[in-house]
């Protein structure tokens, strides 16, 4: 095995692909790309409808469970994240949402000079190749990331669709445009009907490039330092214990929950938090794992008069499935390239709301706990997702063994106001799905909720609400005593390490993050690329 490159990507998640290949643009520049999962070459990655097995069920993801969470009766809420060749850009609903220009104005406005949406904008282009929106100054379509509308999206979204436009919420012809607010079809990142990762953008296509290295079934034990500068990455392949040197940098791309577990395991965190753990300190950075942000989503259910249209568990719905198994894998088309979350609304519960409060995701199909408790017959089901918490948690270690999964906390409603906006977002939510415009489809609930009784919403929130699986913020960006890295997503206090993923964020953003990690990216590739 080579041992020696210009720069160590730990991660090859949305973030860690677009960095190796950028990077590795440059045929005198070698790079190596470090992924604990295996190869994205399966059908679970490559059908859209794949995701249904991916995450309840663990194929390629850490599978990963939060501590007990106070604010939801004591229940451990499910977090799982990409443990693959493209990591949770390989097991994700395939959304294509930017986010608002106020999240990142405010992050420059924190400080992060360079950060603002017009500075993020280019980099959003740059990924971009959109088959929907042409000569748009707003949208590119000579990026890596095919960026399209669903080929065979249910006709059940325009029951939604009407729904929220019966509730006052305006049709957009853009989510991505120059205003967020409103409903639309879903915007996914696939192309010929398969699912568009960010390794199946930058990665594969660029695999015979002899200066990049990518290992799979690679697990980082931590990152190794001389003095305070990063030199090597000590991890584990075909059983043995190899350390990867870097000359130049070493690139954290873990994501918001991995990325400061190998920080902490290599010295870098809390200096007292490491000594309690038996962990050497290289640097007192007491910021790391702190700040964790998520969006929190409730998830109404109501069965269907009919099943055309949805997925459930039916005669009729098995042999749908199966008869679009055939025509997915002959012709890469029909019911299998949905990724069942079809139509979108983002929506200002109040008059002072500076972005949009709520996201409404509409889902044709009865999702119970991330579709892990199933139910017979057919329905739908909209996610009612919290857009901008105030609570805050933690990522810790249990221990250190680099195997151990870390202790996860996203401390959900733990801010008294995350609850109240929940409840007025179900309430927004519950009238969407009783409105007229469900008439033609809507049967009864599966678990019944009186709209005008919030006792009952609220226990309805803390017995079933969990993450909608965006994770940011635990190895922030700025300048105060708690950030971990600068504008230039260096870490503080050390020399050649950055982290470039979710966890710089210094807040969370209104709406996916999978399209702004991968513009973070681009941006970052240029950042290193012009030191």
């Amino acid at each position: 095995m080579k041992t020696k490159f210009d720069f160590i990507v730990i991660g090859a998640g949305s973030a860690g692909c677009v960095l190796a290949s950028r990077l590795s643009e440059d045929p005198n520049c070698h790079v190596c790309l470090i992924e604990a999962g295996k190869s994205d070459n399966n059908v679970c990655v490559q059908m859209p409808a794949g995701l249904a097995v991916s995450v309840p069920y663990g194929v390629n993801s850490w599978h990963y469970n939060t501590v007990a969470q106070k604010a939801l009766n004591n229940r451990q809420g499910f977090m799982p994240r990409g443990k693959v060749l493209g990591g949770s850009s390989s097991i994700n609903a395939m959304v294509y949402i930017r986010g608002n220009k106020y999240d990142y104005d405010q992050w420059a406005a924190m400080g992060n000079d360079g950060w603002d949406f017009n500075s993020l904008l280019p980099y959003f282009i740059k990924s971009e190749n959109n088959a929907l929106f042409y000569n748009n100054p707003l949208h590119g379509n000579d990026g890596p990331l095919h960026v399209q509308e669903l080929s065979s999206a249910s006709h059940l979204n325009q029951y939604f669709l009407q729904a929220c436009h019966e509730q006052g919420i305006a049709r957009s012809l853009d989510i991505n445009g120059a205003s967020q607010h409103g409903a639309r079809l879903v915007q996914v990142t696939q192309h010929q009907g398969e699912r568009c990762s960010a390794a199946k953008a930058y990665i594969t296509p660029f695999l015979q490039r002899k200066n990049l290295t990518v290992l799979t079934d690679t697990h980082v034990n931590k990152i190794l330092f001389e003095g305070h500068t990063a030199t090597a990455v000590e991890v584990v392949n075909n059983n043995k214990v190899v350390q990867l040197f870097a000359k130049k940098e070493i690139i954290l791309s873990a994501g918001a929950i991995n990325s400061p577990q190998i920080l902490m395991l290599s010295g870098v965190a809390d200096k007292q938090d490491l000594l309690n753990k038996g962990i050497k300190p290289v640097i007192h950075l007491p910021g790391v794992g702190k700040n964790l942000q998520d969006h929190l989503t409730v998830v109404p259910l109501y069965k269907a008069k009919y099943s055309l249209g949805s997925f459930g568990i039916s005669m009729a719905g098995v042999g749908r499935i199966l008869s679009g198994c055939i025509k997915w894998f002959s012709k890469r088309e029909g019911l299998l390239t949905s990724n069942f979350a079809e139509s979108h609304a983002f929506i200002n519960l109040f008059p002072n709301s500076p972005a949009p409060d709520i996201q409404l995701e509409f889902v044709i199909g009865l999702v119970d706990d991330h579709n892990r408790k199933l139910h017979t017959g057919h329905g739908y089901s909209i996610h009612c997702s919290l857009m901008r918490p105030k609570s805050r948690g933690t990522v810790s270690l249990a221990d250190n063994n680099p195997r151990t999964a870390p202790l996860i906390d996203p401390n959900f409603l733990e801010h008294p106001d995350d609850l109240n906006v929940l409840l007025a977002g179900l309430k927004k939510t519950l009238k969407v799905m009783q409105s007229k415009g469900f008439e033609p489809v809507r049967s009864s609930m599966v678990y019944p909720l009186d709209i005008n009784n919030d006792e009952q919403l609220i226990a309805f929130i803390k017995r079933t609400a969990d993450t909608e699986y965006h994770p940011v913020g635990t190895c922030k960006m700025g300048q105060d005593t708690m950030a971990v890295v600068d504008t230039h997503l260096r870490v503080h206090g050390l020399h050649n390490l950055r982290v470039v993923d979710a966890s710089i964020m210094p807040t969370i953003i209104t709406g996916n993050t999978n399209a702004p990690v991968i513009a973070i990216a681009e941006k970052a590739a240029d950042l290193i690329i012009n030191t």
